[in-house]
């Protein structure tokens, strides 16, 4: 099996989550562009990350102090992260593949009960 090129424009990390999970697993295509949407998600935290130890996590000016929107985005682009992950039904990492956690199907439409 071949390993589908990565996205143009992933830095580092995105190109070896992209590499990673497209060895361990074969993907469908509507579970590669969620890959795809994790690894710039995952590019953008980075930089993110290093504007922030860069800047610092507060902003001063006009005689105040908030903080830094980076903060703000990063914690959001963390979030995406980890629904993606959840999406996609990747492991944790924290857990043995013999505690039951297994990657399966993205789950399907609820149908209506009968009463």
């Amino acid at each position: 099996m071949t390993t589908p090129r990565c996205p143009e424009g992933a830095g580092p990390s995105g190109r070896r989550i992209w590499r990673e999970i497209n060895t361990e697993y074969e993907l469908g295509e509507h579970e590669r562009a969620l890959v795809v949407a994790l690894v710039r998600q995952v590019d953008r935290l980075d930089v993110l990350e290093k504007l922030i130890a860069d800047e610092g996590l507060m902003v001063y000016g006009h005689g105040t102090s908030k903080v830094h929107p980076c903060v703000v985005e990063a914690r959001q682009s963390a979030i995406a992260v980890a629904r993606i992950c959840a999406a996609l039904r990747l492991p944790s990492g924290e857990q043995d593949d013999q505690d039951g956690q297994h990657r399966g199907a993205v789950r399907g439409v609820y149908g209506f009960r009968s009463a």
